[in-house]
């Protein structure tokens, strides 16, 4: 029989879609295995493309206008199959959506998203999936609580947007906050654990990437701690522990909010595969091949290609992942569960052209996989 390959890969950050990257190996794989039987699933971390993976498996793409992470709004969409919804924070308060620096920092908002979810619980969503990497906001997850319905004062009245007003908050009305949370399931994907406030938290590990200079961050964290004081003052109850929990800092404080909202905590390369029915399409698949443009060290902490390989192994499915380049050892990418790393770099070391001319080059990568991997002996370009 036909060798039967499963492609998981993410995009190839700034060059191809992990849709294009799981079309171009299927070519080279095709190419090199006559009858090959190919089954491609692109998937994501929970940070960008995770509502296109959630598309490229089924569901519904919802179009609609939301506040970007400047206040202007933007074309967005998410996804949406019987009562589950798939948000991207990226999609719609992304940090590539602006140029970053102090002033971007202390105004970004998480407000946009919160109206995804808005339009999504009023769509009947008894599930909600938010996936926040990627984000540009540092607000603690107040721009996307006041979209829901909460009601932030200043001493002038009401707050403006952005994670630089919170140090004058004064104070936060929940009572307004849309009624169907109440009975809504809302997972937040992610797998930063860092918590909200202190010098692993948000401000101070994630703010400088957001063009937070120094004071910026310190002015960051000091609206954060008001922004918790307030919560405490209004009484909601565990606000200040919450704020300590792995995950209130991811999206600049966006995980704090979906925990006070309740929400269950996931890594988002697992929740993405269980809701994208990788398991399902694992079965009887004798090769998983998965990546991302660059394997390094960064990758062992809850990016695509490790969970991929978690899950093929816990099938006894090996697991082989391409990339760009690759600087993890060998021995490093083993004990992770890939059985092989195949860098674009190894047929092409000129680093930019395998950026422009990544899609080709894939497929030869591809022909070398099916020879290492399927028995193909079909030649490929060295």
């Amino acid at each position: 029989m036909a060798p039967r390959v499963l492609l998981a890969p993410d995009k190839f950050k700034g060059s191809l879609s992990a849709a294009q990257v799981a079309a171009h190996l299927a070519a080279g794989l095709r190419a090199a295995v006559p009858g090959i039987a190919v089954d491609e699933l692109p998937v994501a971390d929970g940070g960008e493309g995770t509502v296109e993976a959630a598309l490229a498996a089924g569901y519904d793409a919802v179009t609609l206008s939301a506040t970007g992470p400047l206040g202007a709004p933007v074309a967005t969409r998410y996804a949406r199959r019987g009562t589950t919804a798939v948000l991207e924070m990226a999609a719609v308060s992304g940090l590539e959506m602006v140029d970053p620096d102090t002033t971007t920092a202390r105004s970004a908002t998480s407000r946009g998203l919160g109206e995804l979810l808005v339009h999504a619980l009023d769509d009947g969503a008894a599930t909600v999936v938010i996936g926040v990497g990627g984000s540009a906001s540092t607000d603690g997850g107040a721009g996307m609580l006041a979209a829901l319905g909460a009601r932030l004062t200043g001493p002038a009245g009401g707050l403006p947007d952005g994670g630089g007003a919170l140090g004058d908050l004064v104070s936060i009305d929940l009572s307004g906050l849309h009624p169907r949370l109440v009975d809504a399931r809302i997972v937040l994907a992610s797998d930063v654990d860092n918590p909200l406030l202190g010098p692993v938290g948000a401000a101070a590990v994630y703010g400088p990437q957001k063009g937070a200079d120094p004071r910026a961050v310190a002015e960051l964290e000091g609206g954060l701690a008001t922004w918790v004081t307030a919560l405490e003052t209004a009484g909601v109850g565990g606000a200040r522990a919450l704020a300590e929990q792995p995950g209130a800092g991811a999206a600049g404080g966006v995980g704090y909010a979906c925990l006070l909202l309740g929400a269950v905590r996931r890594a988002g390369v697992e929740e993405v595969l269980e809701l994208t029915g990788f398991h399902e399409r694992l079965a009887g698949a004798d090769l998983v091949i998965t990546g991302e443009g660059s394997l390094d060290e960064q990758s062992l902490h809850g990016k695509t290609p490790v969970g991929v390989a978690a899950a093929a192994a816990a099938a006894s499915v090996p697991a082989v992942a391409v990339c760009g380049r690759t600087t993890l050892p060998p021995e490093r990418a083993a004990a992770a569960g890939l059985v092989g790393v195949y860098a674009l770099t190894d047929i092409e070391p000129d680093v930019a052209r395998c950026i422009a001319e990544a899609g080709p080059l894939l497929e030869h990568l591809a022909a070398r996989v099916a020879g290492d991997r399927l028995g193909s002996t079909t030649p490929h370009i060295p």
